[in-house]
């Protein structure tokens, strides 16, 4: 008969000899895709696009939950205090950038998130209404150097992103335009159709209506290449007065802190072979965006890229951290 200590040295070689427990399978459980801002956006229709897509490849439910505030704050904040299993996941876009530099305190590390994968890119356009003087970048510089201070562009709301866009506009071509922010895209695009407001910059899909009518005219598209639907207009950058001028809003997935490794590279397999899917790339195309895949590092790298440069942007701007 062996001692007790035979007895468990031989248990503890068994234990040692044993093979490893096979790790769980993921997934085995609905995955929650947050989007941080309301029903009905960009984010919102890019979530639930990708959230279709993923059922299928996953063999999960991929259910989207809205959890808009404080710019995307609050549905960032949802994810990063989530556990780091794989079944919370976000959306990230440059609004939460922007929201982020803004804030004094923010309730998470930016920088612990986990990205994913970037899905997709978009240009802003530039747009006047159709009897102001300019008819291309170059001439709205010259007509804002004319008149300073004197016109007004119009955004949907302080710190957003089409702000910003018209504060890089600002101090890349040394000019001074009047900025009157409103509470929507539409109330910013209504105030330059009833001559409020001169130039107002924001998405194709908010624009794209209004100068295919002619009630506005397009001037610029804000990214470094030209949007592929409207090949004949420029990027500002070839005008010559804005030298290094990019501004996109651009969507991916992220997960919470220590999101595990294995995860991460399905999910950004994943993601990458669907936004590879014609079928979901003509969606995509609807909502104006370009499709962009991205490694997670590619992806965390840019977030990174981003988050400096607009921050420096702001203090440029003297846009106080509240």
């Amino acid at each position: 008969m062996k001692t007790p200590m035979l007895a468990l040295a031989a248990a503890a070689c068994l234990v040692a000899t044993a093979p490893a427990a096979p790790a769980p399978q993921w997934p085995q459980q609905p995955i929650h895709m947050i989007v941080p801002f309301g029903a009905g956006g960009g984010s919102d229709i890019i979530g639930r696009i990708l959230a279709d897509a993923m059922q299928s490849r996953l063999g999960t439910a991929v259910i989207v939950e809205n959890k808009p505030g404080a710019g995307g704050i609050i549905g960032n904040e949802f994810v990063a205090n989530a556990t780091p299993d794989g079944y919370t996941l976000g959306i990230m876009t440059a609004g939460q950038v922007f929201a982020a530099i803004t804030r004094k305190e923010v309730p998470y590390d930016p920088a612990a998130l986990t990205p994913v994968a970037q899905v997709a890119s978009a240009s802003l356009l530039i747009a006047v209404r159709p009897d102001f003087p300019a008819d291309n970048v170059k001439d709205l510089v010259a007509a804002a150097k004319a008149e300073p201070g004197k016109i007004v562009f119009a955004s949907p709301g302080f710190t957003a992103t089409q702000h910003f866009a018209g504060e890089l506009f600002r101090q890349i071509a040394g000019v001074n335009l009047l900025h009157v922010p409103f509470r929507s895209s539409p109330e910013a695009i209504n105030a330059v159709l009833g001559h409020h407001a001169d130039v107002v910059f924001d998405t194709v899909s908010a624009l794209i209506g209004q100068v295919q009518s002619g009630a506005l005219r397009a001037l610029a598209v804000t990214g470094k290449d030209r949007f592929a639907a409207m090949p004949d207009l420029p990027a500002a950058v070839e005008s010559g007065v804005l030298p290094g001028y990019d501004v996109t809003t651009w969507y991916g997935v992220f997960g919470p802190p220590s999101l595990p490794a294995p995860i991460v590279a399905r999910l950004n397999t994943t993601l990458n072979e669907i936004i590879a899917d014609q079928k979901v790339r003509e969606r995509l195309v609807t909502v104006g965006v370009v499709v962009k895949g991205s490694t997670p590092e590619e992806f965390g790298a840019f977030m990174a890229a981003e988050t400096k440069k607009w921050n420096a942007v702001r203090e440029a701007a003297g846009i106080a951290q509240q």
